[in-house]
């Protein structure tokens, strides 16, 4: 496949085409094996809400709700804690439990940075997964 030398009519040129092609087919080859990973963040759970129709159930009294607080504070269900403690009392209340699902809510004026530093230190502490409790979800809408 090279170039036509010519005619009586005078020089015509063709051009080569199959390293084009080959080239094609190593760019198609390499576009199909690379796929694009997604960025996986923590494994969370989302409480739904109920329907408006039917009652809220009751809470059970086994639920962990890690709560961040303005001002740096930390509650556990009702139980005052702060940030050196917060995982070694997670951890002695999960200790031997078999289903290591714990919630954290976060006030409207505290910054993410403080709820995934609580949600870091649960999962440190041997929580398998972290449901997010917030407003909207707390008000049954």
């Amino acid at each position: 496949m090279g170039i036509a030398v010519g005619t009586k009519e005078g020089p015509v040129s063709e051009p080569n085409v199959v390293p084009l092609i080959d080239v094609l087919l190593v760019l198609i080859i390499i576009f199909m094996v690379i796929t694009p990973r997604t960025p996986t963040g923590l494994p969370t759970i989302v409480p739904q809400p109920p329907p408006p129709n039917e009652k809220q159930p009751p809470p059970d009294n086994r639920t962990i709700v890690v709560s961040v607080l303005t001002g740096g504070k930390i509650m556990i269900n009702q139980d005052q804690s702060d940030w050196n403690t917060l995982g070694s009392r997670l951890f002695d209340i999960f200790k031997e439990r078999a289903d290591k699902v714990a919630f954290v809510k976060g006030d409207d004026d505290v910054s993410f940075a403080q709820v995934a530093r609580a949600i870091d230190i649960m999962r440190g502490a041997g929580i398998d997964h972290v449901g997010l409790i917030t407003a909207k979800i707390e008000a049954g809408q």
